[in-house]
């Protein structure tokens, strides 16, 4: 036998699931027409390569830094008396160069990254221009200046000059 109030429990389970899947309809649907699809997100951007390979950054360097830049040509030279105690720009095992990042006291392997802007940064895996990246400001093969993007290290750094020493004989 049958209880109405079986019945009405069935009937009401029944009345909330119907209104659950048309609720659920109603989500997606939109009594002005139709909604617009919604915006892709920008995508990062590809990575680029630098124009500076890292067999060019490999070697010895004599190393010193300026905030102002009339005493580039000074600092050239200073950085070249440090050649008796050169910073040493190693090769990565992944293709990059070993280098210092700011304020770290063991060198790591770095990437050399390029950017549409035609700019060329030197920094950890990531795209062009991250926080702890620097920028290579200018870089003829003899001389290399270069400066980090972080704010509170380009104050306390300066523009990075690097002057390759003259090879053992």
């Amino acid at each position: 036998m049958i209880r109405s109030r079986d019945v009405r429990t069935v009937a009401n389970l029944g009345v909330a699931c119907a209104l659950t899947a048309f609720l659920g309809a109603c989500g997606s649907m939109s009594l002005t027409g139709p909604t617009p699809a919604a915006a892709p997100e920008p995508g990062v951007a590809p990575e680029m390569p630098a124009t500076i390979r890292a067999d060019e950054l490999v070697g010895r360097w004599g190393l010193a830094s300026f905030q102002d830049p009339k005493d580039r040509a000074r600092t050239e030279a200073a950085a070249k008396g440090q050649c008796k105690n050169p910073y040493v720009i190693g090769a990565g095992s992944h293709g990059g160069v070993i280098m210092h990042l700011a304020d770290q006291a063991t060198p790591q392997e770095l990437d050399l990254k390029g950017s549409p802007s035609g700019k060329n940064y030197i920094g950890p895996a990531g795209p062009a221009g991250g926080d702890q990246d620097r920028e290579v400001v200018s870089f003829d093969g003899r001389v290399m200046v270069t400066r980090f993007l972080d704010k509170d290290a380009a104050t306390r750094y300066g523009n990075m000059v690097y002057v390759r020493c003259a090879p053992h004989a």
